[in-house]
C-alpha cells in the first residue's frame, strides 16, 4: 500500500483518468482525418465497382451480424469498460484502414502469383497463405498500438480480447459488404441470401475468433514481468490466429463437403471453446478486481461488502438499483462512477503489481481513492449540492 493515503485530501476530478484536452483533440483530429480519407477511398471503390444501390443494400445486410458480435464484446467489457472513443477507433481501423491495406497487399500478391501460375492457383494461394498473414497482422497491429500507446487503458487479457474483437468486427463488416455486393451483382437475391447465411449467420464470429488469439497474446505480454512472455506471447497468439484463419480459408476454397467437414469438426468446436473462454475471461476479471481491492479494504478505503459487490456483475446491478432507490438518478450515476473508479483502481494496482510503482502510478492511485470516497458520499445521499 502507499502509507499515508488518508492524511492529505486532494481535489477530485470528475474522471481521474482523462488525458489533457489539447492532446486528446489533436489525436482525435488526426485519426478522424485518416479515417475519413480511408472511408472515401473504400466508398469510391465500392461505388465504382458495384453501384451505389447495390452497395447500400449490401451495407444494410452486413450490419445485421454486428448486432450480435459487438454486444458480445461489450458484455465482456462490462467490469472496466474501455473508453467509447477508443473502441470506435478500433472498429474504424478494422473497417477502413485494415481492409484497405489488406486489399492492396492481397491484390498485389495475387497479381504476382498469376504471372507464375494459373488464376485459380493464384487465388487459392492468396486466400490460404497471403491473406491470413496480412489480415491478422493488420488487425493485430491495432491491439499492439493500444498496448504501447495507451498503457493506462490497457489492463491485460480482457482488454486485448475486446480491442481485437471490435477491430475484427469492423474488418468483417467491410469484407461482408464486398462479398454481399459481389453475390448480388452476379446472382441476384438468391446469391445474396446464400452469402448472407454463409457469412453472417453461420460464421459471424470468424474474424473476431481469429484476432482474439492475438489479443490474448498481447494481453498476456502486458501483464508479464519477464521479457520472454512479453516478446513471445503476442507472436504465438498471432501465429495461432493465422493458422486458424488459413484453415478456414482453405475450407472455403475447397468448398463442398470439405467446407462442411471443417465447419462441423473444427469451426463449431472452436466457436464453442471461444464462447466458453469469453465467459471465463469475464469471470476472471471480476475475481481479479476483488483480489486487488482487498488491500484497500484492509486499509479502510472500501468495505468487505463493497469488494464482494464490485467483484460480481449481478451484485453490481443490485447496487445500482439500490442507489437509484436511495438517491435517485444522481445516486445511480454516482454508483456507476464508484464502480468504474473501483475497477480502474483495482486494475491500476494490478499493473503496479507487475511493474514498478512510479510516482505517476502512485499519484493516480491517490486520485482514484479520493474519487472513490467522493462518489460514495453521493450515492448514500449524504453529500450536499
Amino acid at each position: 500500500m502507499t502509507g499515508d493515503l488518508t492524511t492529505t485530501p486532494l481535489p477530485v476530478r470528475a474522471d481521474p483518468t482523462t488525458r489533457s484536452a489539447l492532446r486528446s483533440w489533436v489525436i482525435t483530429g488526426v485519426a478522424g482525418v485518416g479515417f475519413l480519407l480511408a472511408a472515401l477511398v473504400v466508398s469510391a471503390y465500392f461505388g465504382a465497382t458495384f453501384g451505389v444501390q447495390t452497395v447500400l443494400l449490401a451495407l444494410a445486410v452486413a450490419v445485421i451480424p454486428l448486432g450480435i458480435v459487438i454486444p458480445t464484446f461489450m458484455w465482456l467489457d462490462r467490469f472496466e469498460a474501455e473508453p467509447t472513443r477508443y473502441l470506435v477507433g478500433a472498429f474504424l481501423w478494422g473497417a477502413l484502414v485494415a481492409t484497405l491495406l489488406a486489399a492492396v497487399f492481397n491484390t498485389s500478391a495475387m497479381a504476382v502469383l498469376e504471372s507464375a501460375s494459373t488464376p485459380d492457383d493464384a487465388l487459392a494461394v492468396t486466400a490460404v497463405v497471403v491473406a491470413p498473414v496480412v489480415e491478422e497482422a493488420l488487425k493485430g497491429a491495432l491491439v499492439l498500438v493500444v498496448w504501447w500507446g495507451l498503457r493506462r487503458e490497457f489492463d491485460g487479457m480482457t482488454d486485448g480480447m475486446v480491442y481485437a474483437g471490435v477491430c475484427a468486427a469492423g474488418f468483417a463488416f467491410t469484407e461482408n459488404i464486398q462479398y454481399l455486393a459481389e453475390a448480388y451483382t452476379e446472382g441476384g437475391g438468391e446469391a445474396l441470401t446464400a452469402t448472407f447465411v454463409a457469412r453472417c449467420v453461420l460464421s459471424p464470429f470468424a474474424h473476431p475468433m481469429f484476432t482474439v488469439l492475438t489479443g490474448v497474446g498481447v494481453g498476456v505480454a502486458a501483464t508479464s514481468r519477464t521479457w520472454g512472455p512479453k516478446l513471445l506471447a503476442p507472436v504465438i497468439g498471432y501465429v495461432l490466429a493465422v493458422l486458424l484463419h488459413a484453415l478456414w480459408n482453405l475450407a472455403a476454397v475447397t468448398g463442398g463437403s470439405g467446407l462442411v467437414v471443417v465447419y462441423l469438426v473444427v469451426e463449431v468446436p472452436v466457436f464453442a471453446a471461444f464462447v466458453a473462454f469469453v465467459v471465463w475471461a469475464r469471470r476472471r476479471e471480476g475475481r481479479l478486481i476483488g483480489q486487488f481491492l482487498r488491500p484497500y479494504a484492509d486499509a479502510g478505503w472500501v468495505s468487505a461488502g463493497e469488494v464482494a459487490m464490485l467483484a460480481s456483475m449481478p451484485r453490481r446491478r443490485e447496487a445500482r438499483m439500490w442507489a437509484r432507490t436511495n438517491a435517485g438518478a444522481r445516486g445511480l450515476s454516482s454508483m456507476r462512477a464508484f464502480q468504474d473508479t473501483a475497477s480502474e483502481l483495482a486494475l491500476l494496482r494490478r499493473r503496479m503489481h507487475h511493474d514498478a510503482a512510479d510516482a505517476r502510478a502512485l499519484a493516480m492511485e491517490r486520485e482514484l481513492l479520493m474519487a472513490l470516497s467522493t462518489r460514495r458520499l453521493e450515492f448514500v445521499g449524504t453529500r450536499e449540492g
